[in-house]
């Protein structure tokens, strides 16, 4: 293991407050990001948008969500995780305030990049609180204790958020999840603190050295950004985040809702149903997931990463293939299979905390944590984009067959990233001395 972190031997009940409050925001920010996807079809009709825009609006939240992970990386390397994660939920509140008054494609888009902006600071920072305030044999089991708490986010935009858009108003709904973001900001501002009292500044051990370094904001940003990237484990992390959780995101974020209602023909009540399985299988496969990545650190990639692919790319196959709507078991088996990619997706920030030391820890979550976004983002726009070209890109125009179609476009993208984590694995376990160095013909 080239590198760890300075952290208490056992947390107190200050670190678990933190944390609690920490993965609350999570949560929040969860719900923000999923709140479109909950309300795709009134939306559409709201802003009289076709496949190609309505994709627009959660490409665009990505983008930005992705295109931040770095610079908020190095922000939290410099300033920590307090003032980071208040910023980002005063962002959102901001952004959906914009979404329930705008009046215009234009003015939605602003608000969306709004959203992305502020969720891309709140799960890199709490990751490093993860970091700072919990010991470092702790740090699979808690990083998915995080996502499994912040994953109820999605029910919440499901079920209540919807309920409440379709009993009130959009005003009213965006403006409500609003004032939480507000309220959220004032809570993280006034209980989290970057590090326990006993350190005087954020440490890291440099165990390749012996190097104890004290972490200040003097730090090279283009120094750290290529130091973590030069590292295989790091782009390791990359792909493995790239691959492995896009196509829960593409499905719950905006075309999952819209495919079982207006292509597979089942209720809104059925479709909630499902989506709230994929959200609830996730939750219980990320502490079997966080163990096993734990008790088996060097096959990670081939036990338990590709695997998860494998088993979304098999899944979404079998519904494609399917003559005439699945039968509902089937897309209970889609739900299932697409939730192991949340907590699979989880173990690229093992492979990054466990080969950056501390100073650059949280610049490496960040290029981690852009690689399932960027991936995200391409699935979305593309399945948008096929709906259109096959001329079903509107609510009244959807189709079971053009949704098929459309949903091919993920199967490049699995196969891409599987390639680039076996590329990826193999030059880490040469680096870090588990297989021998190639010999040049």
């Amino acid at each position: 293991m080239p590198s760890t972190s300075v952290s208490p031997a056992a947390p107190g009940w200050r670190a678990w407050l933190i944390w609690s409050v920490g993965v609350a925001a999570y949560t929040l920010a969860i719900t923000n990001r999923t709140s479109l996807g909950a309300v795709g079809v009134d939306a559409a009709e709201r802003f009289q948008a076709d496949a190609s825009t309505l994709s627009l609006f959660a490409v665009v939240q990505l983008a930005v969500y992705g295109g931040m992970q770095i610079p908020i990386g190095v922000l939290l390397d410099k300033y920590g995780s307090r003032p980071i994660i208040t910023i980002g939920m005063l962002l959102m509140a901001a952004g959906q305030l914009v979404m329930a008054i705008s009046p215009s494609i234009g003015i939605a888009l602003i608000a969306r990049i709004l959203l992305g902006a502020g969720d891309a600071a709140v799960f890199p920072a709490v990751l490093r609180l993860v970091a700072t305030w919990f010991p470092a044999q702790r740090g699979p089991v808690m990083v998915q204790y995080t996502g499994l708490v912040g994953q109820t986010g999605q029910l919440v935009a499901l079920i209540p958020l919807a309920a409440l858009l379709h009993t009130t108003t959009w005003t009213i709904t965006f403006g409500s999840v609003a004032g939480l973001g507000i309220l959220f900001a004032i809570l993280v501002f006034a209980v989290i603190r970057n590090r326990p009292p006993e350190l005087t500044a954020d440490v890291s051990v440099n165990t390749d050295t012996g190097v104890v370094r004290v972490v200040t904001s003097a730090i090279d940003t283009g120094v750290g950004i290529r130091a973590a990237w030069a590292h295989p484990g790091t782009r390791l992390a990359f792909w493995s985040h790239f691959t492995t959780p896009f196509a829960g995101t593409a499905f719950v974020i905006l075309w999952g809702m819209p495919f079982l209602t207006a292509g597979e023909g089942l209720s809104t009540a059925q479709a909630a149903t499902i989506i709230s399985v994929y959200v609830i299988s996730g939750m219980l496969l990320g502490p079997v997931i966080g163990d096993l990545s734990r008790r088996i650190p060097n096959y990670r990639s081939v036990a338990l990463v590709l695997p998860a692919v494998a088993t979304q790319m098999v899944a979404w196959s079998v519904v494609i293939a399917f003559p005439a709507p699945a039968p509902l078991w089937l897309l209970y088996v889609l739900a299932v299979a697409l939730a192991t990619g949340g907590p699979a997706s989880m173990i690229a920030f093992d492979h990054a905390r466990t080969h950056n030391p501390s100073h650059r820890l949280s610049t490496a979550t960040g290029v981690t944590n852009a690689g399932g976004f960027i991936a995200a983002l391409i699935a979305i726009f593309l399945i948008g984009l096929a709906l259109d070209l096959q001329g079903a890109g509107t609510p009244e125009t959807y189709s079971l067959d053009a949704f098929r179609i459309a949903f091919l476009a993920q199967m490049p993208l699995w196969l891409l990233g599987a390639a680039f984590i076996m590329i990826e694995r193999k030059r880490t376990r040469i680096r870090i001395g588990l297989d021998p160095e190639r010999r040049r013909s």
